[in-house]
């Protein structure tokens, strides 16, 4: 592996954090108001989607129509776009097409040729490439579990955690750009019991019915709340208002009028105003617990 310090000669002045994502609309669920933040800063973010969503159910029923059936792949692409803009990221698609999500006992075999089937060195090398170009400092992926069991969730964590080493290796993949060893690596993490709770209270407590109840209420007591793993929680309840316009724009995957936008903004800024990550791969000394992904970054790049 080549060091880090060396590759980092040269790199430029300006931090850069890329997000690697399953499908569109992923990035705008988790983790947005941190990319706008960082985007605001004056950091380069960069948004990789890993397949084309495809497969995606329409779940807005103001959507639910012939013409957006018959033409879910360019609308998604549409959407991606929109909600890029909003937040103002570069934005690569990977190019694997969606696995969708199986259902029913047993489950059915997925579709052939679908990014969780396609052999994993075909979109290590793609990530690879990505990363070479635009060589970030900090990767966001998901976790082992895929943030939640869907096949291309979990793919994008395998694809990612192999990226981040790979890209640094002089003997993987040589045609395809330069070395570049990123710093830092983050798993994303959403909704944590304990973040559901202090909404599920304030909404009862506004007299507001809560869409949170059957999920407390179901539970697992045994079950571990994610909270206890995360190491780093950015505050960005400043772009809360940025992510929502986000989620909007995947208008076939987000009904406004849906559980995403029952919890009032004023609420949600002063219950919750940060978003939560784990610090899985670090180059760079850095203090847990962390309020900031450049932790221990900012010192090996000039701003």
């Amino acid at each position: 592996m080549v060091g880090s310090d060396e590759l980092m000669s040269g790199s430029g002045s300006r931090l850069r954090l890329m997000a690697v994502h399953a499908h569109p609309d992923d990035e705008s669920s988790k983790g947005a108001a941190t990319m706008a933040r960082y985007v605001a800063e004056g950091a380069e973010v960069m948004v990789v989607t890993c397949t084309g969503g495809e497969a995606g159910s329409i779940l807005n029923p103001a959507m639910d129509r012939p013409d957006v059936l018959a033409n879910m792949s360019a609308i998604r692409r549409e959407e991606m776009a929109r909600a890029a803009e909003i937040l103002g990221v570069q934005h690569r698609w990977l190019g694997f097409v969606d696995s969708g999500l199986p259902e029913g006992d047993p489950l059915p075999p997925l579709p052939e040729g679908c990014f969780a089937l396609t052999p994993i060195e075909e979109p290590v090398r793609e990530l690879v490439k990505v990363m070479r170009e635009f060589r970030p400092h900090v990767v966001l992926t998901y976790d082992e579990n895929g943030g939640y069991p869907h096949p291309d969730h979990i793919r994008t964590h395998e694809v990612s955690m192999a990226a981040f080493d790979a890209a640094a290796e002089p003997d993987k993949f040589p045609e395809d750009g330069e070395p570049w060893q990123a710093l830092k690596l983050y798993y994303m993490h959403g909704f944590s019991r304990a973040r559901m709770q202090a909404f599920h209270d304030a909404l009862v407590e506004a007299g507001i019915e809560s869409p949170y109840a059957e999920w407390l209420g179901k539970w697992d007591p045994d079950r571990a709340d994610v909270m206890e793993r995360v190491t780093t929680q950015v505050e960005c309840a400043e772009y809360f208002p940025v992510r929502d316009e986000a989620l909007k724009a995947h208008a076939t995957q987000i009904d406004p009028n849906s559980r995403w936008f029952v919890v009032p903004l004023d609420i949600q800024q002063k219950l919750w105003p940060t978003e939560e990550y784990e610090l899985v791969r670090s180059l760079v000394d850095s203090t847990l617990p962390e309020d900031d992904l450049f932790a221990g970054v900012r010192e090996k790049v000039s701003t």
